[in-house]
């Protein structure tokens, strides 16, 4: 019997380029670094302009525990530190670097001894390596390899789901880097002192699967390579978990870790593997360039910073009809409203829509078919949060659980109504948090 878990959806899959070979993206004369990629506090800038730097010298430092440095893609010099276009719809401040191609990947001298390396140099070596979670909630690593000692951790899971339409980056990764991927799994299961090792791949890459099992069996067979069956949101966390052990995360402020379990994706565990072996840092990132509003799609290595006009150039360039441009998949994306915004540690993919796809139906009232609560894979009533959102009723919406949502868009997708369901829902989420906020900050300084 497959593994699979409750809800969920099937929407077209549209892997254009999942039998296109990843090629690397020449360097632009200028590289946009933000100094903030990942949930958490902001790095704070240690460059300042007219700065020589060299590629993989850090930009930031950390802001905090929850926090990590970004790194210089390129060598050159810094043009400027300013506030610059950013993917998740505000300016952020950038580091631009002019480049000069010296030839340089950001590895420092190779670690003989790599693999014996300790959980706790394994655990620094990923946090000054700047890695966040690379399947796009941009996570600091460091602090998931870090469980406290009141929640052991027993089953590491490596995500290669990759369930959002048209993405392929992660697809060619496990193609093209199955046995870094499973090396970098070892790290993070020698790191949290786990016993079992998943990796989790959907039945519509079969030859990522045994691209997966070869490189496991040859490194390490006590490692369990899974395929899942395709369905969206397969990829999410608490479904990978639920599918695989059976086990289900609270809901939040609940974690994986609270029910023994890490979850790490597999261009995140690249990263880790290069980090601890020659303490590269993040600096680029497999990227899907997909869609109908592009005229060649495919999958290239990009520099953090690279701006997307030149992916899209890689592409072939728009054709007439592009209409629409996201950053990630239909699904979860961000649409934008530049395409000079620069590739980030998030970003997995760029997606470009003709003008009949980006058509989104009118909103109509809800005719109450409850399509949207049979799919929500963590048992929600999106329609009534979203509702709630919509009217600013914060308490009751809070009450129904609007912040357990993982936005995946499930219900929007499935709603005949056409309703912006998830839309209403962040919305109502982002003000949930922010009145919590402001309520701690009172109570802080009252006391």
């Amino acid at each position: 019997m497959k593994k699979t878990f409750r809800g969920g959806t099937h929407p077209p899959e549209f892997k254009l380029t999942s039998g296109v070979a990843t090629t690397p993206l020449p360097v632009p004369e200028l590289i946009y670094v933000p100094i903030q990629q990942h949930i958490g506090a902001p790095g704070v800038p240690v460059v300042k302009k007219k700065d020589e730097v060299t590629v993989g010298q850090p930009l930031t430092q950390s802001g905090g525990f929850v926090s990590i440095p970004a790194h210089a893609p390129v060598s050159g010099v810094v043009k400027d530190v300013i506030p610059y276009a950013n993917p998740v719809g505000k300016e952020m401040m950038t580091v631009v670097i002019e480049t000069k191609d010296d030839g340089g990947d950001g590895k420092g001298e190779e670690d003989p001894n790599w693999a014996d390396a300790t959980p706790d140099v394994i655990r620094e070596r990923v946090k000054n390596a700047g890695i966040a979670g690379m399947g796009g909630a941009a996570f600091p690593t460091h602090v998931k390899l870090s469980p406290p000692e009141a929640k052991p951790i027993d089953t590491v899971i490596i995500n290669g789901a990759e369930c959002e339409p048209y993405l392929t980056s992660d697809h060619r990764l496990m193609l093209e880097r199955a046995e870094d991927i499973v090396r970098g799994a070892m790290l993070v299961r020698k790191t949290v002192n786990a016993k079992k090792l998943f990796m989790a791949v959907e039945d519509n890459k079969p030859d990522a699967f045994e691209s997966l099992k070869k490189a496991a069996a040859s490194l390490d067979s006590s490692i369990q390579v899974e395929m899942l069956p395709v369905k969206y949101p397969q990829g999410a966390e608490k479904q990978l978990i639920s599918a695989l052990t059976g086990r289900e995360v609270p809901p939040p402020p609940a974690l994986p870790m609270d029910v023994g379990c890490v979850v790490q994706n597999v261009g995140s565990c690249v990263a880790i593997y290069e980090a601890v072996r020659w303490q590269k840092p993040l600096i680029e990132r497999y990227v899907t360039i997909t869609g109908s509003g592009v005229k060649k799609p495919t999958n290239v290595l990009a520099k953090i910073g690279t701006p997307l006009t030149y992916l899209i150039e890689a592409a072939g360039g728009y054709t007439d009809d592009a209409a629409k441009l996201i950053m990630g998949g239909p699904m979860m994306g961000n649409a934008l409203w530049t395409d000079t915004v620069p590739v980030i540690k998030g970003t997995s993919g760029v997606l470009v829509l003709n003008k009949e796809q980006a058509i989104i139906g009118e909103e109509e009232p809800c005719i109450g078919c409850g399509r949207c609560v049979s799919v929500c894979p963590v048992f929600l009533l999106p329609t009534n949060i979203a509702r709630l959102s919509e009217l600013e009723r914060l308490e009751d919406a809070d009450e129904l659980g609007v912040l357990e949502c993982i936005e995946c868009g499930s219900c929007t997708y499935i709603c005949p109504a056409h309703r912006n369901l998830v839309q209403h829902i962040r919305f109502g989420k982002a003000a949930v948090m922010a009145a919590k906020r402001k309520a701690t900050t009172k109570k802080e300084k009252a006391a």
